[in-house]
């Protein structure tokens, strides 16, 4: 009787605790803090911080703050994206952090518990106006983690097993090998590339703008690529007639080949005529050096005649205009003729027919003008170049017969 109420009891307080479990909100052990945890105070805020790997983080770790705790963690969740892990932070609310601060997964000891350190930003300059609020986001690429020891352990498993190391003792076999008796191969070796990279440094300059000048190359080449391109192309069938034409070269240069032969041996059989001749001109080389200038303008001059450098000064155009004034008076011809000291007759066929002076004309004196007679004497063509529609030339009279005469017209 008392066993079966002393069983009662229990299950009557094992009901009651569980109503009062369930009714205080406890889900299970996570939900239970821990003896020794951080003081959060009366008014504690939630932080959210994203991680690419949280490793085996879990509620109620530590959170500090230059390894002072400040909080814990109160959830560990999934983003929203569903690749980032999110984990939602509890922290005292006289702790400040800036908006912009950074947090990091770390290790308590070797093999300790894992938490998160809360710090000011990488290069030390907090946002100014701003701090860490209720609800605020530590996004994944202002957080990390530190490597861990199984991590550590495990590369250097592969460094061991089928890693480097064999390979290590291979290449310290084979130097061994390579350097044993060259000492003094490898000394002098170093020395030269000593000297080698002494060189290259002195002449860094020089190489730095030789690589300027071909990055300049590069680039104009870059800018005429279309015009290479076009110029490769066209070049194929200047190739192909080269290779056509290929016996012709080869033939042409065996010919050049045998005539040098033979001007080298015309030069040297006829050297001595050469130098003598080379001598012989000498002097006229040196008087047409002593003519400096005068040469080349008297031959400016020679072919400008009538029309000099001097005219193309007054000259104003393209064209030049001439105004001649032409004395045709018979009289004055014939004194003028007259006034001469040589006959400007002399040679015309008509003064072979001359007669001897008569009684009365002095000696020495310029023979009369015969005048031609008007039956004879031909008339000078008419200024259209055209005779009479019979053939026969219009009769002259006989001042037109002096003036043929007189400019050889007549005979």
């Amino acid at each position: 009787m008392r066993r079966g109420i002393r069983s009662a009891r229990l299950a009557l307080a094992s009901a009651l605790a569980a109503i009062l479990l369930a009714g205080c909100g406890i889900t299970g052990a996570y939900d239970i803090p821990l003896p020794g945890g951080a003081d959060l105070g009366e008014n504690p805020y939630q932080v959210r911080v994203q991680f690419r790997d949280v490793l085996d983080l879990v509620p109620q770790s530590g959170v500090k703050v230059n390894d002072v705790p400040v909080g814990r963690v109160e959830k560990v969740g999934l983003a929203k994206d569903g690749w980032t892990a999110e984990v939602t932070l509890l922290i005292n609310g006289d702790v400040r952090l800036p908006a912009n601060a950074t947090a990091q997964l770390r290790q308590s000891s070797l093999l300790g518990e894992k938490f998160v350190q809360l710090s000011n930003p990488a290069d030390g300059t907090p946002a100014e106006g701003s701090e860490l609020s209720d609800g605020g986001l530590i996004p994944v690429d202002r957080t990390n983690r530190n490597t861990e020891v199984e991590e550590v352990l495990g590369a250097l498993s592969m460094l061991l097993n089928g890693g480097g190391v064999d390979q290590l003792r291979t290449i310290t076999r084979e130097l061994n090998n390579v350097t044993e008796g060259n000492e003094g191969s490898i000394r002098s070796l170093l020395g030269n590339v000593r000297e080698l990279t002494e060189n290259l440094d002195a002449h860094s300059g020089d190489i730095t703008r030789a690589l300027d000048s071909v990055n300049r190359l590069s680039t104009t080449l870059v800018q005429q690529r279309d015009q290479i391109g076009n110029a490769i192309d066209n070049l194929g069938p200047g190739l192909e007639v080269l290779n056509a034409q290929r016996g012709q070269l080869v033939t042409m240069l065996q010919s050049l080949r045998k005539l040098s032969g033979v001007a080298v041996d015309t030069v040297n059989k006829s050297k001595e005529d050469l130098v003598a001749d080379l001598k012989a001109l000498a002097p006229t080389l040196q008087k047409l050096a002593e003519a400096g200038t005068d040469l080349p303008q008297s031959l400016e001059l020679l072919f400008t005649i009538p029309f000099t450098d001097a005219a193309i000064e007054g000259t104003k155009g393209d064209f030049v205009n001439l105004y001649a004034d032409l004395d045709l008076n018979v009289d004055s011809l014939l004194q003028n003729l007259s006034r001469s000291r040589t006959n400007p007759l002399d040679g015309l066929p008509l003064l072979g027919d001359l007669a001897e002076p008569t009684q009365g004309e002095k000696p020495g004196a310029p023979p009369p003008l015969p005048l031609p007679d008007s039956a004879s004497a031909p008339a000078p063509e008419p200024p259209g170049g055209s005779p009479n529609s019979d053939g026969a030339a219009p009769p002259a009279s006989g001042a037109s017969g002096i003036f043929g005469v007189l400019t050889g017209g007549g005979a």
